[in-house]
């Protein structure tokens, strides 16, 4: 039987936790995460969509953001009135363990791959039947409408907006999610939620074999298993509804 899979990742994680801890829209305001008191050099561990839409790249030294910001204001005669916020660490980690509980709501926990504090891994082949309605009446797919139903929760308790992949295993969901959906505009309908499908792209008879010639089994052992502080935090597993 074919495996359905979903892979979700947290849109600039720290930086949206900041951002809804101020009140502020993740995908409008501009926002840093970095510690200035250790000097310009140091590394922004976020940067919201809005400062990456302005030309400051993912992962830069703080100094470098602060230069692209002004080449930006420069270029369009523009204050861009941004934050830099301090890191908390503890904060993030109670925030992705919230999600994670929130994840268990529609899948066990055994069906719940954790990769890192902002990226997991789901196989929801057993739990698609209960999809299945509701995909006929819109016209889309049972994973699409898991999917959305699950990252629209987490949206309404948390304001974290995600990119979602979906594939027949871990690195084809993985893939529609960097290379695909995290291109794509965000989906005012669903406010932010970035959803690609990958399960009937298969034209080029190799692409299911990526994974294997990487030394893999059709991409279900290129990322390892991990099993961070969010997942211990959850605690007892929350009943499954679906």
């Amino acid at each position: 039987m074919e495996r359905t899979y979903i892979c979700i990742d947290l849109k600039s994680y720290y930086a949206s936790v900041e951002c809804v801890q101020r009140g502020l829209d993740p995908l409008k305001a501009d926002l840093l995460v970095a510690d200035e008191s250790r000097s310009d050099k140091t590394i922004c561990l976020a940067v919201s969509p809005s400062l990456k839409a302005k030309g400051v790249p993912s992962r830069p030294r703080l100094f470098e953001a602060r230069q692209a910001i002004r080449k930006y204001e420069a270029e369009h005669h523009a204050k861009v009135d941004y934050i830099v916020a301090r890191p908390q660490m503890a904060e993030y980690e109670r925030v992705s363990a919230k999600i994670y509980e929130i994840y268990l709501r529609y899948v066990a926990p055994e069906d719940v791959h954790v990769y890192s504090i902002d990226e997991c891994f789901l196989d929801v082949t057993g739990y698609l039947y209960a999809y299945e309605k509701e995909a006929e009446r819109t016209g889309t797919n049972a994973a699409r409408v898991m999917a959305v139903t699950m990252i629209r929760d987490v949206l309404r308790t948390t304001g974290i907006t995600a990119t979602v992949g979906i594939g027949t295993n871990l690195y084809l969901a993985k893939v529609a999610m960097d290379i695909v959906a995290k291109k794509a505009p965000p989906d005012s309908v669903r406010r932010g939620v970035l959803l690609q499908d990958l399960r009937h792209r298969r034209g080029d008879p190799d692409r299911p074999r990526l994974g294997r010639r990487a030394g893999h089994d059709e991409g279900h052992q290129v990322l390892p298993e991990r099993r961070p502080l969010a997942q211990q935090r959850a605690g007892a597993a929350a009943p499954v509804q679906v």
